[in-house]
């Protein structure tokens, strides 16, 4: 597994953030119980601090393998830290910002959300942050948090996995590559897909597909592969895209690389099957947990994980070779 030279001093910050939270929860160690940070349990179960009400709104909905992992991480750092966890999405903006008003009406502890369209939800996560609510975002829309007022973002920085992608794909002496983009308008996306045409040497193209629909986006990039017999390569910005670009690509007879943003379990058989060439990992696990844990130390300690920065979980290159190591992790759905 390889990681990003820019991400790594961030996982380490992330990494650390894990640590801090596991210890403020654990009656192990050499400190006496009258040094224990208030409101830890005696042993390492539930901590005993005030029970907190957590909403988590994205802009994708359950049935999806990468938010399937982000809720599992939350709910572990939500039963760990006594919290009542709540999530709902919608990728449409508009509904989305409902659901964060929503979470705002219930009068939550803390409140986790994505900003992959940020002009349709940047005025709903102020007025959450004006009426005190404190906000952490993830996944998307990193450079928008701080103005947002939000305690920071948990995340990759898209443009530095998009170049690692470029630098990747360099490096297997691609020449042309298709990045698909499955949802028009989400800003991650096309950051990725920016990233990848900044360092890549090659040739780049956009293909946007109906992410909605799986057949229609399958077909989509047949079609292109068979009227492109110079792609090389072909970039997804989502796990299940990959399958889909395995499909389009026996179904064309192109030889073109399927490469892939994110990890699931499915991802990791089609890299051991040499069917995708490799994968970009974010840990979406890790974007979960942290989250919820960032709220849980800011209001029972006011910690704030990364001194507000970024901390990146992302990006990391896994290939074929990674496969034993990955395999156990993502049987379990935390990887």
């Amino acid at each position: 597994m390889r990681t990003s030279r820019k991400a790594a001093t961030l996982i380490t910050v992330a990494a650390l953030g894990i640590g801090i939270a596991v210890s403020g929860c654990s009656g192990s160690g050499g400190r006496s119980a009258e040094e224990k940070p208030a409101g830890t349990s005696g042993g390492a179960g539930v901590a005993t601090t005030p029970r907190m009400k957590i909403a988590m709104v994205t802009h994708s909905g359950e049935g999806d393998t990468f938010w399937d992992i982000v809720q599992s991480g939350a709910e572990q750092a939500a039963a760990k830290d006594n919290a009542e966890f709540l999530y709902s999405a919608d990728k449409e903006g508009k509904e989305q910002a409902q659901l964060v008003q929503a979470a705002i009406d219930q009068k939550v502890d803390g409140l986790i959300v994505t900003l992959a369209k940020p002009e349709a939800v940047e005025d709903v996560v102020a007025k959450a942050v004006k009426a005190g609510i404190p906000v952490v975002t993830i996944n998307s829309g990193a450079r928008f948090s701080e103005r947002l007022g939000a305690l920071g973002h948990i995340g990759q920085d898209e443009k530095v996995a998009g170049e690692a992608v470029g630098e990747e794909l360099d490096a297997r002496g691609r020449k042309k590559a298709l990045c698909v983009i499955h949802e028009q308008g989400n800003v991650s996306l096309e950051e990725r897909c920016a990233g990848v045409r900044k360092t890549f040497g090659g040739r780049v193209e956009n293909l946007d597909v109906d992410g909605t629909n799986m057949p229609a986006s399958t077909s989509s990039i047949e079609a292109k592969l068979q009227a492109d017999r110079d792609i090389d390569a072909i970039v997804t910005l989502g796990a299940p895209f990959a399958a889909a670009s395995v499909k389009a690509k026996d179904g064309s007879g192109s030889t073109a690389e399927v490469d892939t943003f994110d990890l699931n379990a499915e991802v990791v058989k089609r890299l051991k099957a040499h069917e995708v060439g490799f994968a970009v990992d974010q840990q979406p696990y890790l974007q979960g947990y942290l989250a919820v844990d960032e709220l849980w130390l800011n209001r029972t300690n006011g910690n704030v994980i990364g001194g507000g920065k970024p901390v990146l979980t992302g990006p990391a290159i896994v290939t074929a070779k990674d496969v034993p190591q990955l395999e156990k992790y993502t049987a379990r759905g935390t990887r």
